[in-house]
């Protein structure tokens, strides 16, 4: 009987640590930057691609349920700056208009790193999948093994995707 109390009792501690991680993601929003992005479709990768993103900062707002994306891209061998913001789901996805429909989850996520999938549904109907991590400070092997895993789960081939952090053409910050 103490052990089935204690397991029901250890089920709720957990579902309540996991409620409150959910309710302070505000706590995580700040400089973050992109060390690895994967994709279906490598265009969307590729030098001037769209997705081939450069994170400045993520806010992310507990009580609206949003986050916003600081980032920048390159087009036409510019740098641009550029600002998404993406509204939570019941489902604990997030949507965003960003080159047509934009649907990520939050794979893993910790005050130092985020692993995410996004489904891309451009303006021609054409879908890719993306894979990303993004950190605050250093990349830890935890996190690189928790992006191959989705990458790989996602059927994402290790030729299609870049890596930032040997990638010497960046925007320096402001």
């Amino acid at each position: 009987m103490k052990v089935l109390f204690l397991t029901l009792l250890l089920g709720v501690v957990c579902a309540a640590q996991e409620e409150e991680a959910e309710q302070n993601l505000s706590e995580l929003s700040g400089s973050w930057r992109t060390v690895y992005i994967g994709s279906t479709n490598p265009e969307k990768i590729q030098e001037n691609g769209p997705f081939r993103t450069y994170f400045r900062e993520l806010v992310f707002d507990d009580e609206k349920g949003t986050v916003d994306f600081y980032f920048s891209v390159k087009r036409d061998g510019k740098w641009k700056n550029v600002h998404v913001k993406a509204t939570k789901q019941d489902d604990g996805t997030y949507v965003a208009d960003y080159e047509g429909q934009n649907v990520f989850k939050i794979v893993s996520l910790s005050r130092t790193h985020l692993v995410a999938h996004n489904i891309n549904v451009d303006k021609h109907g054409q879908k890719t999948e993306l894979t990303g991590l993004f950190v605050k400070l250093n990349v830890e092997d935890e996190d690189l093994e928790k992006f191959w895993k989705l990458t790989e789960d996602k059927g994402i081939d290790k030729k299609n995707v870049v890596n930032f952090l040997e990638n010497e053409d960046h925007p320096h910050p402001e």
